[in-house]
């Protein structure tokens, strides 16, 4: 009896360790970092409006996928926000150094909703006890941390309606208008408790809402908040709410715009004479945290990069100028991916975009394969 139980206990434990093994070997498989997937994957989508890529090379159109459809940006819109930052420190509107108080961020934010963005630029802080931070850090933990309290607290400095007269300065008719993204969170909880409807219910009132009445309820929730800033308890009440059916309506309602209109603002920001030297000042330093690598700065002029993703969605808005003189602008947007594509894009994006910076065969060869 004892040989049995000891030679049962052994394969059990052989079949845990083989389970073990094949389950790394595919999270190994699925988290490889491979250029070749991004080109794979947008061969394979040529006919599908939600995948949409343009990329140039020094000014020569050389990917062009559906440019024209509007497809949701997830962060990858906060380029806007550190646009308008900018422009409104070098005008003298805000000053950069004012003092943020840490408590006043933690008004837009709900926990396990971004990733851990937010809880990652906190830490990298080195606050030693500090209760604030200047306003350009919060500006720079909205693009290098993507922290979406960051995002909403600058919407309430900077104003949304001269947030959203960027938009108009920069020509991209195609883009819709900002709206407060980490308040929208909170619009089912709020449809909820005002009719006392059931989840199933909720989601239904969620997916026939208007946009109109989606993005008035964002932004009416979000200076309700400023007031009445939610507690524990209704954050966690919040996050309850967004289960997977929620979060994609979410995802869907995100603010719009197409590779067409990205590539047009990536190369104002890349040319460095479409926005005033004063705009540079505060811009480049929220925006080229890539030139912060010594290893970046051996090779590159400047470069900048903004991406974005929900459970759905993948975004990159890239810009790079390297020490010859050559500018790259990459602009990708999907739309309705799985979680297998999610993950592979994500862990792939990287290296694809060095490989196209530095491999002139690789740039060729995809320029050649995507033509046809």
């Amino acid at each position: 009896m004892k040989k049995w139980v000891w030679l049962t206990g052994g394969l059990i434990v052989c079949a845990g360790f083989v389970i073990g093994i094949v389950f790394w070997k595919f999270q190994k498989e699925v988290k490889k970092d491979d250029p070749e997937y991004i080109v794979q994957f947008m061969k394979e989508n040529k006919g599908n409006k939600n995948v949409s890529v343009a990329i140039q090379y020094n000014r020569q159109s050389w990917v062009e996928q559906h440019t024209k459809e509007p497809l949701p940006l997830a962060s990858t819109v906060k380029i806007i926000v550190a646009i308008a930052y900018a422009q409104q420190a070098a005008d003298g509107h805000i000053n950069p150094q004012q003092q943020v108080r840490l408590r006043e961020l933690e008004t837009f934010y709900i926990p396990k909703t971004d990733g851990g963005a937010h809880e990652a630029w906190l830490a990298q802080l080195n606050l030693n006890g500090k209760e604030s931070v200047p306003l350009s850090e919060v500006a720079k933990g909205m693009i290098t941390y993507s922290s979406n309290a960051n995002t909403d607290y600058l919407m309430h400095v900077l104003g949304l309606q001269t947030i959203n007269e960027v938009l108009t300065q920069l020509d991209v008719k195609g883009h819709e208008p900002l709206y407060p993204i980490a308040s929208a969170l909170y619009i089912p909880i709020q449809l909820r408790d005002e009719k006392s409807l059931t989840k199933k219910e909720t989601l239904a009132a969620l997916k026939d809402m208007g946009m109109a009445e989606y993005r008035e309820r964002a932004l009416a929730i979000h200076e309700n908040w400023l007031e009445k800033p939610l507690t524990k308890e209704e954050k966690a009440q919040a996050i309850k709410m967004l289960n997977l059916d929620v979060q994609r309506v979410w995802s869907d309602r995100l603010i719009r715009a197409s590779t067409s209109d990205y590539i047009s603002i990536l190369e104002k920001l890349n040319s460095k004479n479409y926005f005033t030297e004063d705009v540079h000042k505060y811009l480049d330093p929220v925006m080229e945290h890539l030139m912060q690598n010594p290893r970046n700065q051996e090779w590159l002029t400047h470069a900048g990069q903004k991406g974005g993703s929900t459970a759905f969605v993948l975004t990159l808005a890239a810009y790079a100028e390297d020490k010859e003189g050559n500018q790259t602008e990459i602009a990708f947007f999907a739309n309705d991916l799985n979680t297998m594509e999610q993950i592979k894009l994500s862990s792939s994006m990287n290296s694809f975009q060095l490989k196209f910076l530095t491999d002139e065969k690789f740039r060729m060869r995809l320029q050649r394969e995507l033509s046809m």
